[in-house]
């Protein structure tokens, strides 16, 4: 939580100015008992009705100047907290855009949401408190037992023995709470993942007809939130009870003593309502204090959450070589590579090695789970090999920028996302300064052209959040676009044709085959007729290279080649017997 106060550092001005002016409240406040006393000792007990008028307008002039402070000290203090909150939300999320697969995979997207959004709000609510009471309960407290001891000695002592009682009471409860309002945080996450899943992948559970068993479900996580919040709860709220009968049994100590010793004159009946209006006013803030405890110990546990992911530093660093092209030397080239994801037992990919030209077409096929889009995802260094050396044009990817290496990249990953806004806006993603003549190439090579036109106001048509208003093969053409829109030296394309049909598919891969600056082409694909023409085939079985050539040469000497063509192409199957 202490590393989250830097982003105070632009409103220290707001910070300092906040508690002064609640002290200055604070102190006005405590002025009220001593006057209360005087109108009684002196205006009611020798009947000067113009005194009681004057204090009463001293009353009236203490009670404005606390409201300006108030308001003065409220204004500085949310300045400064939602200040510090934006601060932080914008250091979280520069921080997390940094991350790689790896610490995403590792964390989790719905605890980074958690964080961004409920952890973020709970640390900057716990810093408004404490900037507008965090010093002014603790003045107002002992600042109202010092005043005790100026109107009587004997009868402060109360105050002595009430105040230590109190303050064992509050943090007490506050040292138990911090670490269950840490856990009530993690089961947020649990339900904030559930409900994310269930929004998300909302089809597939009416699919399969799942709706009955994710509510359970999702009832079961809610419940257990419910019982950590309802447990956590149950002891702060011992916090309000505890201080009440406390502080109630201290005035009832004093009025006791007071009467007895108005009775003996030794007290003024003044006196021992100025000190009852100062048990009055620890009482108060000590129910202040209380739920301050409460919202503080919120914050610290969501602000140290908060620091831990800040703390997460990437796995990967950056290199500082710029983009060259080598011609003696292969664009894309894996000597004996192998990847094994964080925590996982085994490698997804081991020892593959393979050489692709400038211009050549690679294609990449197996079975599920055999690795082909692990072993894309290392080519723009999303992940980085556990194993042997990945170089791109002559030379190891670790050794570029990742920034200049990626901007030489052109990817289009499994899931086709599309962002809300209009369809020139999405293919500027590839490039930011892209002419609308290069938009329309890109469109017309991924045989996007056609709908796109179709569509009312062309590439100003507006797509809805998560392409929502467009079919699986108009954003996946889409996605190809904003991909090619670069011109990238290497385009990678991830499965990113299995919502198109055969004849689309061919046309688009034409296409690509006669671009003008013909880049090296990885096409992922579960269909042979994908990536039979490419110039090269990597066959993957378990994370292993099980054959490498051309679709002719794999036909005659890879038994899992033919496997997964012959089982698309029964018939050629049965000529062949």
């Amino acid at each position: 939580m202490r590393s989250l106060l830097i982003y105070l550092k632009d409103y220290k001005k707001e910070s300092v100015l906040a508690p002064l002016f609640k002290m200055l409240e604070a102190s006005f406040e405590l002025l009220v008992p001593l006057v209360m006393a005087a109108v009684i000792d002196v205006g009611i007990a020798r009947e000067d009705r113009p005194y009681i008028i004057r204090m009463c307008l001293v009353l009236v002039a203490l009670g404005l100047i606390g409201l300006v402070c108030s308001i003065t000290a409220q204004y500085f203090a949310a300045k400064a907290a939602a200040g510090f909150g934006t601060g932080v939300r914008h250091a979280l999320f520069e921080h997390i855009q940094s991350f790689t697969f790896t610490e995403m995979d590792t964390i989790g997207a719905s605890t980074l949401i958690t964080r961004m959004t409920s952890d973020i709000n709970q640390v900057q609510s716990g810093v408004n408190l404490v900037l507008r009471l965090f010093l002014r309960s603790p003045f107002i407290v002992f600042g109202a037992m010092i005043m005790a001891f100026t109107v009587d000695v004997k009868a402060a002592l109360i105050f002595v023995v009430t105040i230590p009682v109190l303050s064992v009471i509050v943090f007490g409860i506050m040292l138990i709470t911090m670490p269950l309002y840490r856990k009530v945080q993690s089961d947020l996450d649990n339900v904030l993942l559930m409900t994310r899943e269930n929004l998300t992948g909302v089809r597939v559970i009416r699919a399969f007809n799942k709706e009955k068993d994710e509510q359970r479900r999702f009832e079961e996580g809610n419940q257990i939130l419910t019982d950590a919040q309802k447990f956590v709860g149950r002891i702060s709220g011992l916090m309000n009870p505890l201080t009440y009968v406390v502080v109630n049994g201290a005035i009832i100590v004093l009025i006791y003593a007071g009467a007895l010793r108005v009775d003996a004159g030794e007290l003024t009946q003044g006196a021992v309502v100025a000190l009852l209006n100062y048990m009055s006013q620890i009482l108060v803030e000590l129910v202040k204090l209380a739920n301050l405890i409460i919202t503080v110990t919120k914050a610290i546990a969501c602000g140290n959450r908060i620091g831990a992911v800040l703390k997460e530093e990437p796995d990967m660093e950056n290199g500082t070589l710029g983009w060259r092209e080598e011609p003696q030397a292969p664009t894309v080239e894996f000597e004996h590579v192998s990847l094994r994801y964080k925590g996982a037992a085994g490698d997804s990919l081991t020892d593959i090695t393979f050489r692709a030209e400038q211009g050549q077409t690679i294609g990449i096929i197996g079975g599920t789970g055999s690795g082909k889009s692990s072993l894309v995802n290392l080519i723009p260094r999303f992940y980085d090999a556990t194993g042997g050396a990945v170089k791109i044009c002559g030379r190891n990817i670790r050794d570029y920028d990742v920034d200049e290496l990626r901007d030489h990249i052109g990817v289009v990953l499994q899931k086709a996302v599309l962002f809300k806004g209009t369809i020139a806006d999405n293919l500027r993603w590839g490039k930011e300064d892209a002419t609308e003549e290069e938009i329309e190439e890109a469109l017309e090579i991924s045989q996007a052209k056609e709908f796109v036109q179709g569509k009312e106001g062309g590439v100003n048509f507006q797509i809805e959040q998560g392409g929502r208003n467009l079919s699986g093969g108009q954003k996946q053409r889409l996605t190809i676009a904003r991909a090619l829109v670069r011109r990238p030296k290497i385009l990678i394309l991830d499965d990113s044709a299995s919502a198109l049909d055969f004849a689309t598919d061919a046309r688009l891969r034409s296409a690509i085959r006669g671009m003008k600056d013909s880049p090296t082409v990885f096409i992922v694909s579960q269909r042979a007729s994908s990536i039979q023409y490419a110039d090269q085939i990597i066959v993957l079985e378990d994370g292993r290279t099980a054959g490498i050539g051309t679709h002719s040469e794999l036909l005659e000497n890879c038994p899992v080649y033919q496997e997964i063509y012959y089982s698309q192409f029964p018939k050629e199957a049965a000529s062949n017997e």
